[in-house]
């Protein structure tokens, strides 16, 4: 497709995208449970301009698209929710700190699950440079994953990308949705909190409200290598929230039932990455096991629910609503004739 075809006009459409829907919607809810919370926010009115700010950038969006109605605005209409999703993400920590922490419930659930702790053991297990630069690999390749999921389907036309982005984004605010409402941190913020030999004797101790005073990820979570160095750049900016269900498994999870569905090849490719990744979580602290196995069952049913809600929120354009009027209308001419003619 060259740039003319790229640029040519088409027929806009004036309801807003379901992906526009969600994202709006999302921050309705969060604007509305700012306003709630407000004496307990921190810096509500920055939560709340930050909102507007969305807001403001999804209606600009819409209004270039109806000002030039081509294949590339209508394709920034869906780019802007998809990079939103890095500032909704560590967004859910202003929220997630209303609530009691919940770290100590989850660490001794892996504890009687397992009878062991899996987030402390198989980092101990398997100490070796390769093998942490592996699980490193494995926690990395999730980003070029959902680039991929999220592009890859272009190739089959924008019917297949639209769909897809949609998948993408609602299953992400499904996500943050049940982080908005239940604190948990994990393993890399809340063992240093309590004291590693505390995790090990099985001593969860609760401790409220202690992530709301110290946000910041732990000095002690270095990573060396180079996929280490690029999981601690991207971790950065990480908040002590968004641990259950893990979403890093769940997204990953419905972006292979796309693959396999959609794009055999990208399947095969990123299937061993997948099980890396799922590893991976637990081996770098980032999850409790329990949390990938919560991320897995999520993933399957987020799935299930937003490819059944795309076509009812996508609707009829107006011009299928249009072309369905005007093929009404022209079968009602023809029979009236036929009438007359009998």
């Amino acid at each position: 497709m060259n740039i003319t075809e790229l640029l040519r006009e088409r027929h806009f459409r004036r309801r807003l995208f379901p992906v526009e829907m969600v994202t709006l919607s999302y921050a309705a809810l969060t604007l509305l449970m700012i306003l709630i919370f407000w004496g307990r926010m921190s810096n509500p009115l920055w939560l709340v301009s930050q909102r507007l700010l969305v807001a403001g950038a999804v209606v600009c969006v819409y209004a270039f698209n109806k000002m030039r109605p081509c294949a590339v605005t209508r394709f920034l209409r869906h780019l802007l929710p998809l990079c939103l999703l890095g500032f909704w993400y560590p967004d859910t920590y202003e929220f997630s700190r209303l609530w009691p922490n919940l770290d100590h419930v989850f660490a001794q659930s892996d504890l009687t699950l397992f009878n062991f702790q899996p987030a402390l053991t198989f980092a101990w297990e398997f100490p070796q440079p390769f093998v942490r630069e592996l699980m490193n690999l494995g926690y990395f390749s999730y980003y070029p994953m959902i680039a991929v999921g999220a592009f890859l389907p272009l190739v089959k036309g924008r019917k297949l990308f639209e769909k897809s982005v949609f998948i993408i984004i609602a299953s992400f605010f499904l996500f943050y949705i049940i982080y908005l409402f239940l604190p948990v941190a994990g393993p890399q913020f809340y063992f240093p909190a309590i004291g590693v030999d505390n995790a090990l004797q099985g001593n969860f101790l609760p401790v409220g409200d202690y992530f709301t005073h110290h946000a910041e990820l732990p000095p002690s979570v270095a990573r060396d290598g180079f996929f280490g160095s690029l999981v601690s750049f991207i971790q950065q900016g990480e908040r002590p929230t968004a641990a259950f269900p893990s979403s890093h498994v769940g997204v990953a999870t419905i972006l292979m039932i796309q693959f396999v569905r959609h794009h055999r090849r990208a399947a095969i490719i990123f299937a061993p990455f997948y099980l890396l990744l799922c590893v991976s979580t637990v081996y770098i602290r980032a999850h409790y096991l329990i949390d990938v196995f919560g991320g897995l069952a999520c993933g399957v049913i987020f799935y299930v629910l937003v490819r059944a809600a795309y076509k009812p929120l996508k609707g009829k354009s107006s011009h299928q609503r249009s072309s369905h009027h005007h093929h009404h209308h022209h079968t009602q001419t023809h029979t009236q004739t036929n009438d007359l003619n009998q």
